[in-house]
């Protein structure tokens, strides 16, 4: 018969809501386990199966911690703010916080619907007031301590979502929301300083679990490069000016025979009256600031410049004069946004010296082997020739002696650049956290005229239609600014947030003096609600704080962490940089926030991987209506390693559901017996190798091979005419974490009042599984000849006896003298002749 799925399924998970069995424990002396998985957005269309994968991981694995005696932290929420939801609500016309919480409602029903053991007391839902106050706060902690800033800065701008990214949402030069190619913009926008962070982002990385390849993508990142800032001289009508370049080959500088500033660098505009082709200049700079980043860096394009007809720089090792080029490869928000040209020792500097006839002057020569020079440049290291008294030397100890002779003459010095970029957070979108500043034209003069220190644009003061007004960030009692519920929340496309449009919202009152001033209008990017949702869910009801301090020293850090690779540089190295920060300014006492990080793989159907944009999503609701939640979560883990990707198989769930009605079954035919003593030793042992094999499988995500072992145990149980019912009661606590409803079902039908999960994890008997023969091995000279099964602990006299008697030992024994015999336990013999 098959198992009535229907039934019980709806009945147990009232169950579990009703008696909280998964909710964390406030006064508890048991162990604490915080398992974190990272929370969707609201999508209208709800989860699909691809979702559902990484939560039924954590459900196992939390299931199994509970039984173990830990005090298991499970929480779940809504990442509710941002463009998907916006983007929604702008095609169906509904307003994003009717169809938001419309998502959230079918989504909520689907986790419960799952049998996922979620402390929905802890529910945390990022665009509710209650929750983007504190948002609005941790802004202001960041402000406060100059950490965060606005100004006008080149940006990437998507024409279909009207919004700013921040680099890490540009894959390829596209939007990674909607694939649109990103134009960049000039645009004055809030930024936060994670580049402050950005060595300890890299050496923290040594302290967490976390997979490589996301460890590396963070590294790569980051960008961490060791080298020597060198400053060229430049001769002005006005006097002296300097450019510094950062280079990590000081060692090629005799070969350097041009300089390239990027199309931003300021010097161009401060000099622009002694640049005899300015006209010209000023064209190509226009058309470059047009490009995006990918366009103007690709490799395979061919590289751009124009001459400043007018400028020469100083070559400072020889004195040598030479021109200096603008070209948009080089761009400003890399290094120093110059470069020196090495034509023979760099490929791109070779071939845009051959564009332009600049000299290529070889000052490197390899160790051993011939140069590549003429006809593509020499990149490697080697010796140093044509570089004055600085030839001879190998490469490493030049880069060495011409860094300390530069720093002598105060013309360079060691130094280290990051390609990690600040963290661009302003969005010209109405679905976000309001950014809680205020702009005031009174307090600006105020300010200015008595003020001793110099105040400082986009920390203390921003510039509206050409007037200062000074920053004033809105008082922490006066929070949360609340984002005004407007007809129109269409993007303007202008570099404006929708936000503008309200006068309600804009014009207000000075916090500080009283006067008439006006709202900031950009909300924040999503990522920011995600960057500490993890420490809210240990106190979600606190209106006076984020979090008490003794409930974030109990449960923080997350000891595992689940979900997508997908957000390697966004999300994760967001997340790390908020505890960082939060910890210098004394609010947390850690400073990484997930000790373990595990990425599921993801589900790929009809050869690619599970989209709405693609439409080849399954919506687990039609597996759970037809086949029942258990045997989607069975199916979720069983279809392949956790960590890689697996093709959806409609035959697989199928195999799953068998597997389940088998379960069910055996229990049905009374073949369950309670004082039954079954003398079937290999079944014992295969019993013990099963709780094994399961309590490790979970703990390490081999959740595929956990559930091949109980069809094997499942498949011998079945062989038998009947099974003890102590043995029966084991094989459901085993099945509990990946088939909880039936699991649960079982319990009670077997006479047991309290939940399944309130029981203690099964043991294995390690006796139980030694073995009780081995395969000793019979060499003679040191070289194999033989093989027998022995039974395991058998001595020396007995293992010689077997041995010798063996045909092929008294083969190659014949008329042979043994001169000695070694014998090693468990293992071999071996006769020396």
């Amino acid at each position: 018969m098959p198992y009535p799925f229907k039934k019980i399924e709806k009945k147990w998970q009232r169950f579990w809501l009703k008696s909280g069995i998964f909710e964390a424990k406030e006064r508890t002396k048991k162990p604490k386990f915080y398992c974190l998985d990272m929370f969707p957005y609201p999508s209208a269309y709800g989860l699909h199966v691809g979702h559902f994968k990484g939560y039924t991981f954590s459900d196992a694995i939390t299931k199994k911690k509970i039984m173990d005696g830990y005090n298991v932290l499970h929480p779940i929420g809504f990442d509710a703010f941002g463009l998907p939801a916006e983007n929604y609500a702008l095609k169906t016309g509904i307003h994003p916080a009717v169809t938001t919480f419309s998502a959230i409602k079918n989504i909520k029903k689907q986790l419960i619907a799952g049998g996922l053991g979620y402390d929905w007391r802890r529910e945390v839902i990022t665009c509710k007031k209650d929750y983007y106050k504190w948002t609005q706060w941790m802004f202001l902690q960041l402000y406060k301590a100059g950490l965060a800033y606005k100004k006008e800065a080149p940006v990437n701008f998507c024409p279909s979502c009207k919004t700013v990214l921040a680099n890490e949402q540009v894959v390829d030069g596209r939007c990674e929301r909607c694939d649109s190619e990103v134009e960049r913009k000039k645009l004055e926008q809030w930024f936060f300083k994670i580049t402050d962070f950005a060595e300890r982002l890299l050496r923290d990385l040594e302290k967490i679990d976390w997979p490589e390849k996301i460890k590396t993508m963070q590294k790569n990142w980051i960008g961490k490069s060791g080298g020597t800032e060198i400053k060229f001289k430049i001769q002005t009508k006005k006097g002296e000016k300097f450019v510094k370049v950062f280079t990590t080959r000081p060692d090629t500088l005799f070969g350097c025979s041009y300089l390239v500033l990027a199309p931003e660098h300021p010097l161009i505009e401060e000099l622009k009256s002694e640049i005899k082709n300015w006209p010209g200049v000023k064209k190509y700079i226009e058309r470059a600031l047009k490009k995006n980043e990918i366009e103007r860096t690709a490799e395979e394009k061919e590289k751009s410049g124009l001459k400043l007809k007018g400028l020469r720089a100083v070559n400072p090792l020889n004195n040598k004069k030479i021109p200096i080029f603008v070209a948009d490869y080089v761009l400003m928000e890399y290094g120093t946004g110059a470069i020196m040209g090495v034509p023979a020792h760099d490929q791109r500097d070779f071939l845009f010296a051959k564009k332009y006839s600049l000299p290529i002057i070889e000052v490197i020569r390899p160790k051993k082997g011939k140069s590549s020079l003429p006809q593509k440049a020499f990149e490697e290291e080697g010796i140093l020739i044509n570089s004055g008294s600085f030839s001879g030397l190998d490469s490493q100890k030049a880069k060495k002696e011409i860094t300390q002779y530069l720093e002598k003459r105060k013309l360079g010095k060691r130094a280290v650049y990051y390609k990690l970029r600040d963290w661009l957070i302003s969005r010209q979108r109405y679905w976000g956290a309001p950014i809680p500043i205020i702009y005031c034209r009174k307090c600006w003069e105020a300010q200015n005229s008595k003020s001793k220190k110099k105040l400082k644009l986009g920390q203390d003061y921003v510039l509206i239609d050409g007037k200062e007004h000074l920053i004033n960030p809105v008082p922490e009692k006066d929070l949360p600014v609340l984002l005004p519920k407007i007809k129109d929340f269409k993007p303007t496309g202008d570099g404006q947030s929708p936000l503008a449009k309200s006068k309600k919202f804009v014009n207000v009152r000075c916090p500080k003096c009283g006067s008439l001033a006006k709202r900031e209008t950009d909300t924040m990017d999503t990522f920011v609600c995600s960057s500490w949702y993890f420490l809210r869910y240990v106190d979600p009801k606190n209106q006076k704080e984020f979090a008490k301090k003794e409930k974030i020293k109990k449960w923080l850090p997350v000891d595992l962490y689940i979900g997508g690779a997908e957000h390697a540089v966004l999300h994760l190295l967001y997340a790390r940089f908020f505890t960082k920060a939060l910890k210098d300014l004394g609010w947390l006492e850690f400073d990484e926030p997930f000790l373990k990080l595990f990425n599921q793989g993801t589900i790929y159907y009809k050869g690619a991987k599970m989209s709405k944009s693609r439409g080849n999503v399954i919506n687990p609701d039609l597996i759970f209506k037809k086949y029942g939640a258990d045997t989607l979560r069975l199916y979720e883990m069983f279809m392949g390693p956790a960590d890689q990707a697996a093709e959806w198989s409609d035959k697989g769930i199928v195999g799953c559901y068998r597997f389940l009605n088998n379960v069910w079954n055996l229990a049905e035919k009374g073949k369950i017996e309670k004082k039954l003593k079954l003398k079937n030793r290999n079944l014992e042992k295969l019993f013990h190798q099963t709780i094994k094999k399961v309590t490790e499988d979970i703990e390490n995500f081999r959740f595929n091979t956990a559930i091949s072992a109980l069809m094997i145990l499942l498949n011998e149980m079945e062989k038998e005419e009947k099974i003890p019912l102590s043995w029966f009661k084991t094989f459901v606590l085993l099945l509990a974490p990946f088939a909880p409803h039936l699991a649960e079902e079982l319990w009670h039908k077997l006479g047991n009042k309290k939940s399944v999960f309130s029981q203690k994890w099964p043991k294995y008997k390690p006796q139980l599984l030694k073995e009780e023969k081995f395969v000793l091995i019979i060499q003679i000279n040191g070289k194999v000849r033989d093989k027998v099964e022995v039974d395991v602990g058998i001595k020396e006299k007995q293992a010689k006896e077997i041995a010798l008697a063996r045909t092929k030992i008294k083969k190659w024994l014949a008329n042979k003298k043994i001169k000695k015999t070694i014998f090693v336990p468990q293992r071999l013999i071996n006769f020396v002749i």
